[in-house]
Parts: structure tokens; C-alpha cells; sequence
């Protein structure tokens, strides 16, 4: 990735952190963020978020369901501190609700001005379409912020 994106990319993580810690959201570390279907919700991650994890990822099965998180073992995230957008804002408190609305929609739109100003494109998918994408589990990232990085030209995901 480019360092520049990396840069501005962990600017918009650390303002999240920082506004989802002022906001103080309760955690019943029910794990109910990780598993998808049988929770009734889906993790979408933009193209910078799916990089930046995929970096220092630790190896998952594929392919990739749409059900659950691969990452989250024993009911813990094996990919915490590369944890998407997501994962960093959602949390079942119902009186943070629409507090945590409005982080996502800041934050998204951050990154789309990160992706409009570096002419980086703009790819937004559910987690698994990504990971399987990258077709490389545990062995790092796909670049997908070079035209032709090691896992070849940027291909774009399909839309679900």
C-alpha cells in the first residue's frame, strides 16, 4: 500500500478509536459482531481496510463464508489491531446506535476523499469477498493499491 494512504488510512482508524472511546458504547463480548448470519448483518470493508488487514492477518481457512468472521477464534479476534472500519465502530449497545452511525458515515466518507485525492479507486465489498479475492490465506496481503502489485493488475470485485 501506498505509505501515504497507510498514513491517512490509520489517521481515520485512530479517530474512530478516539470518538468511539469518548462515545463509550457497552461491550457484552458476546461475539454477536463476528457472526454474520446468525446475527442478521454483514461486514463491508473498503479496499484500504482489506490491505491494511490482510498485511498482518493470521492464516484463516478458505474459502471465506459470508457467515462469520474467520478471525475471530475461541470467541477472540486473532486480527485485532488490523480490525476494519467495522469492527472498531459496531457494538450492540442500542443507545449507541445512531452515535455509531454517524462515525461510520464519517469515517467512510474520509476514506472515499483518501481514494478520490490518491486516485486510488473505490472497491467496497463484504469481508469474504475480499479474502477470498485474495486467494492467500496467511501469507499476507494482495496489493491491491498498485496496478500490478504481486498478486498481478487490480481486478475489480464484484458487486454484492
Amino acid at each position: 500500500m501506498n505509505p501515504g494512504v497507510r498514513r491517512e488510512v490509520l489517521e481515520i482508524y485512530a479517530g474512530v478509536d478516539a470518538a468511539v472511546r469518548a462515545a463509550g458504547p457497552r461491550c457484552d463480548a458476546s461475539g454477536r459482531c463476528c457472526r454474520f448470519k446468525e446475527y442478521g448483518h454483514t461486514l463491508f470493508i473498503s479496499h484500504f481496510e482489506a490491505d491494511l488487514l490482510l498485511e498482518s492477518a493470521p492464516p484463516y481457512p478458505t474459502p471465506v463464508s459470508p457467515d462469520g468472521c474467520p478471525f475471530q477464534v475461541d470467541g477472540l479476534c486473532t486480527a485485532r489491531e488490523s480490525r476494519p472500519l467495522g469492527c472498531r465502530i459496531y457494538f450492540c449497545d442500542p443507545a449507541y446506535e445512531e452515535t455509531g452511525n454517524r462515525i461510520t458515515e464519517e469515517a467512510i466518507a474520509g476514506l472515499k476523499r483518501i481514494a478520490d485525492a490518491h486516485a486510488a479507486g473505490w472497491q467496497y465489498a463484504p469481508l469474504h469477498v475480499f479474502l477470498n479475492a485474495a486467494g492467500r490465506p496467511g501469507t499476507g496481503a494482495a496489493d491491491t493499491m498498485s496496478p500490478a502489485g504481486p498478486a498481478g493488475p487490480r481486478r475489480p470485485l464484484p458487486v454484492v
